[in-house]
C-alpha cells in the first residue's frame, strides 16, 4: 500500500490585485499549486507575471486578495501581523536577490541574527554550534569575524543563505538569490540551496528568470499573466543542465 505525501505548502485559487491610479492590476489570477515535503521546485517567467508576489504571499510577507495558503496543514493566509511574524521566524527562511547584510556585523554575527532577533544569544550552547554548522554549510569556516565588505558577492550570499538555514526552517524561499552574481558563483549559492534540501530535507522555492538556475529544481512552474501557464517536471537528478528545460521553454514560446 502506498502512502500518500502530505504537501508542505499548497496555493489554493489565490489571487491578488493592486490598485493602480483608477486601475486594478491583477497580478496573481487564481493560482493553485502544491510543494511535497523536501522538494526543490522553481518558479519562472517574464517579469510582471506574478511569480515574485506568489513567493511573498506564500511566505506570509503579503496577504492575497482571495484564496488561500496552506503551510504544513495550517491556513496561513488569515494569520495576524503578529503571527505571520512568528510563522517566518520558526518555519521559513528567505534569501533575496539582495543580500540585506549588516554591514557592522562580521559573517557570525550576520548568520545569527535571527536567533538574536527572536531574544536568544547565538553566541552560546547549542545556538552557537547551529551558526557554526551553517557557516561550515556554506563554505565560510575561517572566515567567521569578516564584515560584509570584506567579503566578495558571492561570499555574502552564501552568508545571507547561511541565516535562511541557520533556524534549521522547513521551508526556504529564494527570490533570484545568483540575480546579482556570475555564473560560476550563482552556481555555487545554487549548489549550497541543493545540498541543504537533499541532505536535509529543506523544501526549497525559488524565483528565477535564469534556466540554468531553475534547472536545478525537481520541477519548474512557468508563470504567464498571473497564471501557472505550465508545470515543467525535470525529477531529481545527478547533473543539472538547462537543455532539456530551455527546450521546453523555447516549445512555450519563452
Amino acid at each position: 500500500m502506498s502512502s500518500v505525501q502530505v504537501p508542505i505548502l499548497e496555493a489554493r485559487d489565490l489571487t491578488k490585485q493592486y490598485v493602480v491610479g483608477d486601475h486594478a492590476v491583477e497580478a496573481l489570477r487564481g493560482v493553485s499549486l502544491s510543494v511535497a515535503p523536501g522538494e526543490f521546485v522553481a518558479f519562472m517567467g517574464p517579469s510582471g507575471s506574478g511569480k515574485s508576489t506568489l513567493l511573498q504571499i506564500l511566505g506570509g510577507l503579503d496577504r492575497p486578495t482571495s484564496g488561500h495558503v496552506v503551510l504544513e496543514g495550517r491556513d496561513i493566509s488569515g494569520l495576524t501581523d503578529t503571527e505571520a511574524t512568528r510563522l517566518r521566524r520558526e518555519s521559513t527562511g528567505f534569501v533575496f536577490q539582495f543580500f540585506n547584510l549588516i554591514p557592522l556585523l562580521d559573517v557570525r554575527e550576520n548568520v545569527g541574527l535571527p536567533f538574536t532577533i527572536a531574544g536568544t544569544d547565538p553566541t552560546r550552547g547549542e545556538l552557537r554550534d547551529r551558526v557554526q554548522a551553517a557557516i561550515d554549510a556554506v563554505d565560510l569556516t575561517g572566515k567567521e569575524r569578516n564584515r560584509p565588505d570584506q567579503l566578495s558577492a558571492g561570499e555574502q550570499q552564501r552568508v545571507a543563505v547561511a541565516r535562511a538555514l541557520v533556524t534549521r526552517p522547513a521551508l526556504v524561499l529564494a527570490d533570484e538569490p545568483t540575480g546579482n552574481l556570475d555564473f560560476a558563483t550563482g552556481t555555487e549559492v545554487l549548489e549550497v540551496l541543493l545540498r541543504s534540501c537533499h541532505e536535509q530535507g529543506q523544501t526549497i522555492v525559488l524565483v528565477t528568470h535564469d534556466a540554468k538556475a531553475a534547472a536545478y529544481a525537481d520541477r519548474v512552474f512557468v508563470f504567464v499573466d498571473g497564471r501557472v501557464g505550465d508545470e515543467i517536471v525535470l525529477g531529481r537528478r545527478a547533473e543539472h543542465s538547462a537543455t532539456p528545460l530551455i527546450a521546453r521553454l523555447a516549445q512555450l514560446g519563452l
